[in-house]
Protein backbone atom coordinates (compact mmCIF):
# COMPACT_ATOMS: atom_id res chain seq x y z
CA UNK A 1 0.00 0.00 0.00
CA UNK A 2 2.34 2.25 1.05
CA UNK A 3 4.71 1.52 -2.16
CA UNK A 4 1.82 2.38 -4.78
CA UNK A 5 1.15 5.70 -2.96
CA UNK A 6 4.59 6.51 -3.20
CA UNK A 7 4.57 5.04 -6.91
CA UNK A 8 1.43 7.33 -7.08
CA UNK A 9 3.55 10.50 -6.09
CA UNK A 10 6.51 9.49 -7.88
CA UNK A 11 7.08 12.21 -10.65
CA UNK A 12 4.51 14.60 -9.40
CA UNK A 13 5.74 18.14 -9.42
CA UNK A 14 6.04 19.98 -6.23
CA UNK A 15 3.47 22.41 -6.74
CA UNK A 16 1.02 19.33 -6.81
CA UNK A 17 2.61 17.88 -3.92
CA UNK A 18 1.60 20.77 -1.74
CA UNK A 19 -1.89 20.08 -2.73
CA UNK A 20 -1.49 17.31 -0.61
CA UNK A 21 -0.27 19.20 2.62
CA UNK A 22 2.91 17.26 2.91
CA UNK A 23 5.71 20.17 1.50
CA UNK A 24 3.14 22.86 3.88
CA UNK A 25 4.38 20.24 6.49
CA UNK A 26 7.72 19.44 6.28
CA UNK A 27 8.37 23.90 5.22
CA UNK A 28 6.34 24.22 8.84
CA UNK A 29 8.26 22.00 10.55
CA UNK A 30 11.72 23.38 9.38
CA UNK A 31 10.43 26.69 10.28
CA UNK A 32 9.55 25.79 13.71
CA UNK A 33 12.96 24.17 13.98
CA UNK A 34 14.51 27.32 13.02
CA UNK A 35 12.63 29.50 15.00
CA UNK A 36 13.53 27.17 18.09
CA UNK A 37 17.15 27.44 17.58
CA UNK A 38 17.26 31.00 17.17
CA UNK A 39 15.07 31.36 20.29
CA UNK A 40 17.68 28.86 22.12
CA UNK A 41 20.61 30.89 20.82
CA UNK A 42 18.90 34.32 22.09
CA UNK A 43 18.15 33.18 25.79
CA UNK A 44 21.66 31.14 25.99
CA UNK A 45 23.34 34.86 24.76
CA UNK A 46 20.99 37.00 27.48
CA UNK A 47 21.96 34.66 29.59
CA UNK A 48 25.79 34.62 28.82
CA UNK A 49 25.25 38.51 29.38
CA UNK A 50 23.08 38.67 32.95
CA UNK A 51 26.23 36.08 33.98
CA UNK A 52 28.90 38.53 32.76
CA UNK A 53 26.76 41.33 34.38
CA UNK A 54 27.88 42.10 37.65
CA UNK A 55 25.27 41.47 40.68
CA UNK A 56 24.20 44.86 42.32
CA UNK A 57 24.28 43.86 45.41
CA UNK A 58 27.69 42.75 45.83
CA UNK A 59 28.82 45.71 43.41
CA UNK A 60 27.67 47.23 46.12
CA UNK A 61 28.97 45.76 48.80
CA UNK A 62 27.91 42.77 51.46
CA UNK A 63 25.74 45.86 53.27
CA UNK A 64 24.73 47.26 49.87
CA UNK A 65 21.12 46.78 51.01
CA UNK A 66 20.95 47.90 54.69
CA UNK A 67 21.90 51.36 54.26
CA UNK A 68 20.28 54.65 55.62
CA UNK A 69 16.87 53.80 55.63
CA UNK A 70 16.09 50.82 53.60
CA UNK A 71 13.97 49.35 55.84
CA UNK A 72 11.86 46.42 54.25
CA UNK A 73 8.09 46.96 53.55
CA UNK A 74 7.33 44.34 56.14
CA UNK A 75 9.81 45.78 58.90
CA UNK A 76 7.94 49.66 57.70
CA UNK A 77 4.92 48.08 60.15
CA UNK A 78 6.87 47.49 62.89
CA UNK A 79 7.46 50.28 66.47
CA UNK A 80 10.67 51.83 66.41
CA UNK A 81 11.60 50.31 69.88
CA UNK A 82 14.80 49.09 71.56
CA UNK A 83 14.70 45.52 73.20
CA UNK A 84 17.64 45.11 75.95
CA UNK A 85 17.59 41.56 77.67
CA UNK A 86 18.47 41.72 81.18
CA UNK A 87 20.42 38.46 81.29
CA UNK A 88 20.35 39.32 85.20
CA UNK A 89 16.57 39.86 86.12
CA UNK A 90 15.23 38.04 83.58
CA UNK A 91 13.25 40.94 82.16
CA UNK A 92 13.29 42.68 78.44
CA UNK A 93 13.22 46.51 78.69
CA UNK A 94 12.16 47.83 75.48
CA UNK A 95 12.84 51.91 74.85
CA UNK A 96 11.33 54.40 72.84
CA UNK A 97 13.91 55.76 71.06
CA UNK A 98 12.57 59.25 70.09
CA UNK A 99 11.63 59.48 73.87
CA UNK A 100 14.48 58.02 75.03
CA UNK A 101 13.15 56.33 78.07
CA UNK A 102 11.81 52.79 79.03
CA UNK A 103 8.15 52.36 78.20
CA UNK A 104 7.42 48.62 78.98
CA UNK A 105 9.42 45.76 80.78
CA UNK A 106 8.30 42.21 80.70
CA UNK A 107 9.48 38.68 82.16
CA UNK A 108 10.89 36.36 80.01
CA UNK A 109 12.95 32.96 80.63
CA UNK A 110 16.04 32.53 82.78
CA UNK A 111 19.10 34.37 81.85
CA UNK A 112 18.11 35.90 78.78
CA UNK A 113 21.40 37.27 76.41
CA UNK A 114 20.19 37.91 72.72
CA UNK A 115 17.17 39.65 70.80
CA UNK A 116 16.88 38.03 67.34
CA UNK A 117 15.07 39.20 64.56
CA UNK A 118 13.48 36.29 62.55
CA UNK A 119 15.20 35.61 58.94
CA UNK A 120 11.67 36.64 57.27
CA UNK A 121 11.27 39.83 60.20
CA UNK A 122 8.06 38.73 60.98
CA UNK A 123 9.20 37.79 64.57
CA UNK A 124 11.68 38.89 67.53
CA UNK A 125 13.29 36.42 69.27
CA UNK A 126 14.45 36.35 73.32
CA UNK A 127 16.99 33.60 73.61
CA UNK A 128 16.51 32.30 77.80
CA UNK A 129 19.68 30.65 78.15
CA UNK A 130 19.22 28.81 80.97
CA UNK A 131 15.45 29.17 80.35
CA UNK A 132 15.36 26.80 77.57
CA UNK A 133 13.49 28.56 75.40
CA UNK A 134 12.65 31.32 73.20
CA UNK A 135 10.20 34.59 73.67
CA UNK A 136 8.29 35.47 70.71
CA UNK A 137 8.14 39.48 70.35
CA UNK A 138 5.72 40.43 68.21
CA UNK A 139 7.22 44.07 67.03
CA UNK A 140 3.91 45.07 65.64
CA UNK A 141 3.08 45.98 68.94
CA UNK A 142 6.45 45.41 70.79
CA UNK A 143 4.77 42.88 73.07
CA UNK A 144 5.09 39.11 73.94
CA UNK A 145 3.17 36.75 71.80
CA UNK A 146 2.50 33.60 72.36
CA UNK A 147 3.73 30.69 74.56
CA UNK A 148 7.47 30.10 74.82
CA UNK A 149 9.17 27.83 72.12
CA UNK A 150 11.37 25.03 74.04
CA UNK A 151 14.60 25.15 73.00
CA UNK A 152 17.53 23.87 73.98
CA UNK A 153 20.66 26.32 75.51
CA UNK A 154 19.73 29.10 72.93
CA UNK A 155 22.28 31.35 74.28
CA UNK A 156 22.26 33.03 70.59
CA UNK A 157 20.66 32.76 67.32
CA UNK A 158 21.14 32.74 63.81
CA UNK A 159 19.57 31.65 60.37
CA UNK A 160 21.60 29.84 57.41
CA UNK A 161 21.59 32.65 54.51
CA UNK A 162 19.14 30.46 52.41
CA UNK A 163 16.58 30.78 55.40
CA UNK A 164 15.83 27.33 55.32
CA UNK A 165 17.38 26.76 58.88
CA UNK A 166 17.88 28.49 62.00
CA UNK A 167 20.93 27.75 63.82
CA UNK A 168 21.14 27.83 67.47
CA UNK A 169 24.26 28.23 69.34
CA UNK A 170 23.91 25.99 72.25
CA UNK A 171 27.26 27.59 74.13
CA UNK A 172 26.91 25.35 77.15
CA UNK A 173 26.47 22.01 75.45
CA UNK A 174 29.31 23.13 73.18
CA UNK A 175 27.06 22.73 70.23
CA UNK A 176 25.32 24.29 66.64
CA UNK A 177 21.70 22.88 66.54
CA UNK A 178 20.61 23.17 63.24
CA UNK A 179 16.64 23.71 63.51
CA UNK A 180 13.34 23.84 61.65
CA UNK A 181 13.06 27.99 61.98
CA UNK A 182 8.85 27.43 61.99
CA UNK A 183 8.64 24.26 64.17
CA UNK A 184 11.63 24.34 65.49
CA UNK A 185 12.03 21.10 65.19
CA UNK A 186 15.90 19.62 65.08
CA UNK A 187 17.67 19.06 62.33
CA UNK A 188 21.15 18.20 63.05
CA UNK A 189 23.21 18.83 66.15
CA UNK A 190 26.93 19.88 65.26
CA UNK A 191 29.65 19.09 68.11
CA UNK A 192 31.73 22.81 68.12
CA UNK A 193 34.99 20.86 69.55
CA UNK A 194 35.81 23.74 71.66
CA UNK A 195 34.60 26.00 74.79
CA UNK A 196 31.89 29.22 74.41
CA UNK A 197 31.35 28.98 71.05
CA UNK A 198 28.64 31.92 70.74
CA UNK A 199 28.93 34.10 67.82
CA UNK A 200 29.17 33.96 64.10
CA UNK A 201 28.85 35.29 60.89
CA UNK A 202 28.50 34.33 56.85
CA UNK A 203 30.82 33.87 53.55
CA UNK A 204 29.42 36.23 51.06
CA UNK A 205 28.16 33.11 48.78
CA UNK A 206 26.32 32.11 52.33
CA UNK A 207 27.91 28.80 51.76
CA UNK A 208 30.22 28.36 54.82
CA UNK A 209 30.23 30.20 58.83
CA UNK A 210 33.09 31.69 61.18
CA UNK A 211 32.04 31.03 64.66
CA UNK A 212 34.33 32.51 67.76
CA UNK A 213 34.74 30.03 70.90
CA UNK A 214 35.22 32.58 72.87
CA UNK A 215 36.94 30.23 76.10
CA UNK A 216 39.78 28.69 74.31
CA UNK A 217 40.81 31.41 72.16
CA UNK A 218 39.47 29.73 68.83
CA UNK A 219 37.60 30.23 65.51
CA UNK A 220 35.54 27.44 63.76
CA UNK A 221 35.21 27.33 60.02
CA UNK A 222 31.70 25.43 59.34
CA UNK A 223 30.67 24.19 56.12
CA UNK A 224 26.71 24.50 55.85
CA UNK A 225 25.96 22.47 53.19
CA UNK A 226 28.01 19.18 54.56
CA UNK A 227 26.50 20.99 58.27
CA UNK A 228 30.06 20.12 59.95
CA UNK A 229 33.18 21.76 61.56
CA UNK A 230 35.86 21.56 58.41
CA UNK A 231 38.69 23.46 60.40
CA UNK A 232 39.89 25.35 63.64
CA UNK A 233 42.08 28.28 63.98
CA UNK A 234 43.60 29.24 67.35
CA UNK A 235 44.41 32.57 67.66
CA UNK A 236 47.86 33.43 68.32
CA UNK A 237 47.29 35.67 71.80
CA UNK A 238 47.84 34.16 75.24
CA UNK A 239 44.38 34.07 76.67
CA UNK A 240 42.40 35.28 73.30
CA UNK A 241 38.73 35.58 74.49
CA UNK A 242 37.08 35.89 70.32
CA UNK A 243 33.47 37.25 70.42
CA UNK A 244 31.57 38.85 68.03
CA UNK A 245 31.96 38.45 63.88
CA UNK A 246 31.22 40.62 60.83
CA UNK A 247 32.14 40.16 57.71
CA UNK A 248 33.84 43.05 55.95
CA UNK A 249 31.81 45.25 52.86
CA UNK A 250 33.74 43.31 50.55
CA UNK A 251 33.20 40.08 51.80
CA UNK A 252 37.06 39.07 51.75
CA UNK A 253 37.59 39.11 55.66
CA UNK A 254 35.79 38.46 58.60
CA UNK A 255 36.15 40.61 61.68
CA UNK A 256 36.57 39.37 65.12
CA UNK A 257 36.28 41.05 68.26
CA UNK A 258 38.59 39.57 71.03
CA UNK A 259 38.20 40.85 74.41
CA UNK A 260 41.62 40.08 76.09
CA UNK A 261 43.83 40.82 73.20
CA UNK A 262 41.88 44.64 73.19
CA UNK A 263 41.26 44.33 69.42
CA UNK A 264 40.10 42.82 66.07
CA UNK A 265 41.66 39.82 64.15
CA UNK A 266 41.08 40.00 60.57
CA UNK A 267 40.87 36.73 59.05
CA UNK A 268 41.27 35.94 55.39
CA UNK A 269 37.51 34.77 54.29
CA UNK A 270 38.13 31.76 51.78
CA UNK A 271 41.52 30.54 53.27
CA UNK A 272 40.39 30.90 56.76
CA UNK A 273 43.97 32.27 58.27
CA UNK A 274 45.09 35.39 60.50
CA UNK A 275 45.43 38.37 58.46
CA UNK A 276 46.43 41.27 60.62
CA UNK A 277 45.10 42.60 63.92
CA UNK A 278 43.15 46.41 64.77
CA UNK A 279 44.58 47.64 68.55
CA UNK A 280 41.43 49.04 69.51
CA UNK A 281 40.22 49.49 73.40
CA UNK A 282 40.20 47.44 76.71
CA UNK A 283 37.43 44.64 76.25
CA UNK A 284 36.99 44.40 72.97
CA UNK A 285 33.54 43.04 72.29
CA UNK A 286 30.72 43.74 69.77
CA UNK A 287 31.23 45.10 65.82
CA UNK A 288 29.04 47.16 64.52
CA UNK A 289 29.19 48.50 60.75
CA UNK A 290 27.80 51.99 59.98
CA UNK A 291 24.95 52.77 57.28
CA UNK A 292 27.48 53.53 54.43
CA UNK A 293 29.27 50.48 55.23
CA UNK A 294 32.45 53.01 55.80
CA UNK A 295 33.60 52.66 59.30
CA UNK A 296 32.67 49.37 62.16
CA UNK A 297 31.91 50.67 65.16
CA UNK A 298 33.66 48.21 67.95
CA UNK A 299 32.56 48.75 71.94
CA UNK A 300 35.24 48.33 74.06
CA UNK A 301 33.53 46.90 77.42
CA UNK A 302 35.95 47.33 79.88
CA UNK A 303 37.76 50.47 78.67
CA UNK A 304 33.99 52.07 78.25
CA UNK A 305 35.08 53.49 74.28
CA UNK A 306 34.09 52.70 71.37
CA UNK A 307 36.81 52.45 68.37
CA UNK A 308 35.95 54.01 65.18
CA UNK A 309 37.54 51.58 62.51
CA UNK A 310 37.91 52.97 59.21
CA UNK A 311 36.97 49.61 56.78
CA UNK A 312 39.55 51.14 53.55
CA UNK A 313 42.16 51.78 55.45
CA UNK A 314 41.62 49.18 58.61
CA UNK A 315 43.09 51.21 60.94
CA UNK A 316 41.38 53.23 64.23
CA UNK A 317 40.11 56.53 63.12
CA UNK A 318 38.57 57.95 66.38
CA UNK A 319 37.63 56.73 69.94
CA UNK A 320 34.34 57.81 72.07
CA UNK A 321 34.21 57.56 75.41
CA UNK A 322 31.59 56.61 77.92
CA UNK A 323 32.84 57.75 81.31
CA UNK A 324 31.89 54.83 84.19
CA UNK A 325 30.34 53.11 80.71
CA UNK A 326 30.65 49.21 79.85
CA UNK A 327 29.69 49.24 76.28
CA UNK A 328 28.88 45.88 75.31
CA UNK A 329 26.27 45.27 72.04
CA UNK A 330 23.73 46.89 70.24
CA UNK A 331 23.01 48.57 66.73
CA UNK A 332 22.39 51.23 64.48
CA UNK A 333 19.49 53.38 63.94
CA UNK A 334 17.93 53.24 60.97
CA UNK A 335 18.68 56.64 59.61
CA UNK A 336 22.48 56.07 60.50
CA UNK A 337 21.95 58.81 63.04
CA UNK A 338 22.27 57.03 66.50
CA UNK A 339 24.54 54.17 67.87
CA UNK A 340 22.72 52.44 70.59
CA UNK A 341 24.56 50.13 72.94
CA UNK A 342 23.84 48.24 76.43
CA UNK A 343 26.01 48.86 79.42
CA UNK A 344 26.59 45.30 80.82
CA UNK A 345 28.35 45.91 84.23
CA UNK A 346 26.05 49.00 84.79
CA UNK A 347 22.14 48.23 84.01
CA UNK A 348 22.30 51.55 81.22
CA UNK A 349 21.62 51.94 77.83
CA UNK A 350 23.39 54.54 75.82
CA UNK A 351 23.08 56.67 72.49
CA UNK A 352 26.14 57.94 71.25
CA UNK A 353 25.67 60.52 68.10
CA UNK A 354 27.54 58.57 64.79
CA UNK A 355 28.76 61.50 63.93
CA UNK A 356 31.03 63.45 66.54
CA UNK A 357 30.72 60.12 69.26
CA UNK A 358 28.95 62.93 71.62
CA UNK A 359 26.93 60.79 74.57
CA UNK A 360 23.09 61.50 73.78
CA UNK A 361 21.86 59.67 76.95
CA UNK A 362 22.17 57.01 78.98
CA UNK A 363 18.97 55.16 80.20
CA UNK A 364 18.69 52.87 83.30
CA UNK A 365 17.50 49.24 82.17
CA UNK A 366 17.56 46.09 83.90
CA UNK A 367 21.45 44.01 85.73
CA UNK A 368 23.17 42.46 83.21
CA UNK A 369 21.83 44.54 79.75
CA UNK A 370 23.41 42.46 77.22
CA UNK A 371 22.71 41.73 73.23
CA UNK A 372 20.24 44.30 72.77
CA UNK A 373 18.07 44.84 69.49
CA UNK A 374 17.54 48.04 67.78
CA UNK A 375 14.54 47.66 65.06
CA UNK A 376 13.69 48.30 62.95
CA UNK A 377 17.11 47.71 60.71
CA UNK A 378 17.08 48.38 56.91
CA UNK A 379 17.36 44.96 55.27
CA UNK A 380 15.90 42.63 53.05
CA UNK A 381 16.47 39.67 55.63
CA UNK A 382 17.86 38.42 58.87
CA UNK A 383 20.80 36.53 59.86
CA UNK A 384 20.28 36.36 63.44
CA UNK A 385 22.02 37.47 66.24
CA UNK A 386 20.75 41.02 67.33
CA UNK A 387 20.21 41.86 63.59
CA UNK A 388 22.94 40.93 60.95
CA UNK A 389 20.93 42.52 58.09
CA UNK A 390 21.42 41.58 54.27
Amino acid sequence: MVARALGFLAGVPVAAVTAFGCADATEADREQTSARKAAQGTAALAASRKAERPDPVARGGIYARTGRGMVSPRAREHRERIYVPNSESNTVSVIDPDRRKVVASFPVGALPHHVTPSYDLRWLYVNNTQGNTLTRIDPRKGKRKGRPIPVEDPYNLYFTPDGRSAIVVAERLRRLDFRDPKTWKLEKSVPAGCIGVDHMDFTADGRRAVASCEFDGSLLFVDLQKRRVVDRLTLDRPGSKPVDVRLSPDGKLFYVADEVANGVWKIDARRFRVRGFIKTGRGTHGLYPSRDAKVMYASNRTGGTVSVIDLKRKKVTDTWRIPGGSPDMGGVSADGDTLWLSGRYDAEVYALDTDSGKLLARIPVGAGAHGMLVWPQPGRYSLGHTGNMR
